[in-house]
């Protein structure tokens, strides 16, 4: 699978329900899928819910957890 499979996944997803993949949601905040399960495990990522034995995470709680970790300064420009 490609990241332009992903893309479209993505985008179908998100026309049809609010609920992405780990796969789909990483790519949605342009993670790979092993960075976002290693912060799922430590409690660092954004919020995801279980859908019986799958994880699914809701493209709101994407978009807050992104929007919680914008930066206007960089320790460099100090």
């Amino acid at each position: 699978m490609t990241n332009e499979d992903d893309t479209v996944r993505a985008e179908q997803a998100r026309k049809g329900s609010p609920f992405l993949s780990t796969t789909q949601a990483a790519h949605y905040i342009s993670l790979s899928h092993r960075t976002l399960e290693k912060f799922r495990k430590t409690g660092r990522g954004p919020s995801y819910r279980k859908h019986g034995r799958y994880v699914r995470y809701h493209i709101a709680d994407l978009d807050a957890w992104s929007t919680a970790r914008a930066k206007t300064l960089t320790s460099n420009d100090v």
